[in-house]
C-alpha cells in the first residue's frame, strides 16, 4: 500500500523536466561548431551562384536556340493541325471530287501526314489535279522551310582545333543533303495506303495504265521478272498437260456419316490399302466400334476415335478421269463450326450429307441444326455447286418415298439459300455398306426406281471454277508450322494470282517483306503455283510474331489494304437479340477469327433490288437486309467484294450461332 500511494503522490513534472530543453533540437548541437572555412565550402552563396549560372547560359547559347527551334515548330505543327481540323473540303460535282480525293490520297501518301489538308487541297486545284506540278510546288515549300533549320547547324570554335589548323584554309560548314520523299509507305508501318493499281480503290479517274504500273512499282522494288510476268501463259506452259485440281468440302449434322462415306470411298478408289484397312477393321472391333473402321481413315487423332466425331478438317485426295479432287472432311458438331468456315473458304464445292434415318434428317434440318447452317455458311462463303448424298437409305429399306420427302424439302430450302436449281443434285447412297459410291447400284431394291449418277460420277460433273490467275496475288494463311529447313512454313490457299520461287511478298497487316525460298503442293516441291492450289511456303528471314492465321500474303506492287474498319452489306439470320449499334461479334473472314463492333447502322436496304428502305435504323431483326460499318480492334487485310469475291466475303458469329453473312462494300 506504501508503494502505491508513492506513485500515486509523484510530481511527473519535476522527473521530466530536463527534457523539455532537449526536445526538437540535435544532440550535437552543444557539443559540434562549424568553421568559417566549412562554411564557405558548405554553405550557398547567392551572388555567387547567381553568376555561375549567367556563365553557363552564355557558354551554352545553342541549347536556348534549340529550345526556341522546338517551341516554333510545335507552334506550327499545333497551327496545321488546328488548320486540318477546321477546314471542310470544298462542294463539287461528283467527278471533280473524285479527282480530288484521288490527288489528294496520292499526295498524302507521298508527303505523308506533315502537310496540312487545307494546304493540299488548295494546291490541287490551283494546279487542276497536276500530281507533278502539285508535288513540287509542296515539296519545294518543304525545302525552303528546311533550309533555316540547315544554317544553324554550329561549326566547331576555333579554341578546339589544333594550331595548325590556323594556317590551313578555313573548314566550310557541312552542308545538309535534303534527301526527296520516298513515294509509297514503310514497311513496318501499320498505317499503309491502299493500293493505287486496283480498279475503284485510290485510282485517279485520269490515270493510264503507263501511269499506274509507274506509281504501283515505286511502292516495293521487286525482280524485272516478277514484275513482267505473264501469269496466264506460265499457267498454260506449266499446267496444260496436268489434270484440273479441285478442292471438295464435305458438310452436313452430326453423324451423317460424312467420314464413313468418305473413307469407304477412299477405299474403294485404291487410296487405302487392304492392310491399313484391316488394322483400322480390327482396332475399332476391340473398341467395341466397328462401324467406324471407314471413318478412322479420315479421323486420324485418338481424341476423334475414342469420342466419334470429326473434330478438325480432314484432308486427303482421290483421282478421277478428269481432275484431282482434294477431299476437306469438315466437323459436323456446332462447336467446331469455326474448323468447319476454316475448311470451306478453301474449297470450290460440296458435297452435303444428310442422314436418311427417320428423326435423325429432321433434327439436322430444324432451327438450329447443322444441315440448314452449313449450307447456308458454304453458299455465303462462294461455293455455288453442291451435290446432296442422301445416306444411310439402307436404314429405311432403300424407301423411294423417304428419299423424295427429304429431296422435297431440301429442294425449297437450298432454293431460298441462293443455290440454282441446275447446281444441285441429289444422291442416294449407304457410307457403311459402299452402295451406289463408286459403281452403279446393285441393291434391287434401289434399282428399282433409280438409275442416275453414283458418288464418283457427281463429283466427277464438277464444273472447274474459273481461276483468277492473272489477278494481282493474294494468299491467305491457314497454319503456321516449322519447316525441316531454316526458317519457318505457312500453308494457305492461294486465292488469286501466281507465286513463284525467290518471289518478294507483303506479309499480313504489318507488311513486313520476305522472299520465298520453296514451295511444295501436296508435299511435292514446285517453282510455280497458282489461285485455287492449296500449298505450304517457306519464308525465311521472317518475325514469326508479324504472321498469324488468317493474314494475307500479297503481290508488294499491288498490297492489299489494311484496316480497322469498313462497311459491308450483310444478311441477318435467326438472332436471338437484335442487332443494335455497339453490338459485339465474332468476324470470320477466311481463317481469320477477330472480335468486332457492329458500330453503326448505315440503312435497311430490300434484299432483292437493293434500294435503301429506311436510313439509320435503331435495330435489325430476322431475315433482315442492310448496310453496316463494322470495327476491329486490330488491323485486318480485307478486300472490297467487287475488286476481289475470294477475299470481300464475311460472317458474323456470336455465342456460337452464325447470325450474319456479308460482303464488304466500302473500306474506310
Amino acid at each position: 500500500m506504501s508503494r502505491h500511494r508513492i506513485v500515486r503522490t509523484m510530481d511527473y513534472n519535476d522527473e521530466y523536466d530536463g527534457y523539455d530543453d532537449i526536445y526538437g533540437h540535435s544532440v550535437e548541437d552543444d557539443h559540434l561548431s562549424i568553421s568559417p572555412t566549412d562554411a564557405q565550402q558548405w554553405l550557398y552563396d547567392r551572388a555567387r551562384g547567381q553568376q555561375s549560372i549567367s556563365a553557363f547560359i552564355s557558354k551554352n547559347k545553342d541549347i536556348q536556340e534549340e529550345e526556341d527551334d522546338e517551341e516554333d515548330e510545335d507552334a506550327a505543327f499545333q497551327k496545321a493541325r488546328r488548320d486540318s481540323e477546321s477546314f471542310q473540303m470544298p462542294q463539287l460535282d461528283e467527278i471533280e471530287q473524285a479527282k480530288l480525293s484521288s490527288c489528294v490520297d496520292e499526295v498524302r501518301s507521298v508527303v505523308g501526314d506533315a502537310v496540312s489538308e487545307r494546304r493540299i487541297v488548295e494546291t490541287s486545284m490551283k494546279f487542276d489535279y497536276d500530281m507533278q506540278k502539285i508535288l513540287d510546288e509542296i515539296l519545294n515549300e518543304e525545302t525552303k522551310s528546311a533550309k533555316p533549320a540547315a544554317n544553324r547547324i554550329k561549326v566547331p570554335a576555333a579554341s578546339v582545333l589544333p594550331k595548325s589548323s590556323s594556317k590551313t584554309a578555313p573548314t566550310p560548314p557541312p552542308k545538309i543533303s535534303l534527301k526527296e520523299p520516298r513515294r509509297g509507305f514503310e514497311i513496318a508501318s501499320p498505317k499503309v495506303p491502299s493500293s493505287p493499281v486496283v480498279s475503284g480503290r485510290n485510282t485517279p479517274v485520269d490515270m493510264t495504265p503507263d501511269d499506274i504500273s509507274r506509281s504501283s512499282a515505286s511502292l516495293f522494288k521487286v525482280s524485272k521478272e516478277q514484275a513482267l510476268r505473264n501469269a496466264r501463259q506460265l499457267y498454260e506452259k506449266e499446267r496444260a498437260d496436268q489434270k484440273s485440281h479441285i478442292h471438295m468440302i464435305v458438310i452436313g449434322h452430326v453423324d451423317a456419316g460424312k467420314s464413313t462415306l468418305m473413307g469407304h470411298l477412299l477405299y474403294d478408289t485404291g487410296n487405302v490399302s487392304q492392310r491399313v484397312m484391316h488394322k483400322h477393321e480390327q482396332e475399332s472391333k476391340k473398341l467395341g466400334k466397328q462401324s467406324f473402321m471407314y471413318a478412322w481413315v479420315l479421323d486420324e487423332t485418338g481424341e476423334e476415335r475414342a469420342r466419334g466425331i470429326t473434330m478438325d478438317v480432314g484432308q486427303s485426295r482421290i483421282e478421277t478421269k478428269t481432275k484431282i479432287v482434294t477431299l476437306l472432311d469438315a466437323p459436323g458438331h456446332k462447336d467446331f463450326i469455326p474448323n468447319m468456315i476454316s475448311g470451306a473458304t478453301q474449297a470450290d464445292v460440296a458435297l452435303l450429307v444428310v442422314d436418311a434415318t427417320r428423326g435423325e434428317f429432321e433434327s439436322g434440318f430444324e432451327l438450329g441444326g447443322q444441315t440448314r447452317e452449313h449450307a447456308i455458311l458454304v453458299r455465303s462463303l462462294g461455293v455455288n455447286q453442291l451435290g446432296v448424298i442422301i445416306n444411310k437409305l439402307d436404314t429405311v429399306g432403300w424407301s423411294q418415298e423417304r428419299f423424295n420427302e427429304i429431296v422435297t424439302k431440301l429442294k425449297s430450302f437450298l432454293k431460298q439459300a441462293g443455290f440454282k436449281e441446275s447446281d444441285v443434285s441429289f444422291t442416294p447412297c449407304s457410307g457403311l455398306t459402299g452402295e451406289n459410291l463408286t459403281k452403279q447400284a446393285q441393291e434391287s431394291a434401289l434399282t428399282s426406281w433409280y438409275s442416275g449418277p453414283h458418288l464418283l460420277d457427281v463429283i466427277e460433273n464438277f464444273k472447274i471454277p474459273e481461276r483468277a490467275i492473272d489477278r494481282p496475288l493474294r494468299m491467305s494463311v491457314s497454319d503456321i508450322y516449322k519447316g525441316t529447313g531454316s526458317g519457318f512454313c505457312i500453308s494457305g490457299r492461294v486465292e488469286t494470282g501466281v507465286l513463284c520461287l525467290n518471289d518478294k511478298v507483303l506479309v499480313g497487316a504489318s507488311r513486313e517483306q520476305a522472299q520465298v525460298k520453296s514451295l511444295a503442293m501436296n508435299d511435292f516441291p514446285q517453282t510455280s503455283v497458282f489461285a485455287g492450289d492449296q500449298v505450304s511456303v517457306t519464308l525465311p528471314a521472317l518475325d514469326i510474331n508479324n504472321v498469324t492465321v488468317g493474314c494475307i500474303i500479297c503481290d508488294p506492287q499491288t498490297p492489299i489494304p489494311v484496316t480497322t474498319r469498313f462497311q459491308a452489306r450483310i444478311i441477318v439470320f435467326n438472332v436471338k437479340v437484335p442487332i443494335t449499334m455497339g453490338f459485339p461479334v465474332l468476324l470470320h473472314h477466311q481463317s481469320l477469327i477477330e472480335p468486332a463492333v457492329v458500330c453503326k447502322l448505315t440503312a435497311s436496304i430490300h434484299k432483292s433490288t437493293g434500294e435503301v428502305v429506311k436510313k439509320k435504323p435503331r435495330c435489325l431483326g430476322n431475315n433482315s437486309c442492310a448496310l453496316v460499318e463494322l470495327e476491329t480492334s486490330r488491323p485486318i487485310c480485307i478486300e472490297r467484294y467487287a475488286d476481289f469475291k475470294e477475299l470481300g466475303r464475311v460472317m458474323l458469329r456470336v455465342a456460337g450461332v452464325t447470325i450474319a453473312a456479308g460482303m464488304v462494300t466500302k473500306i474506310r
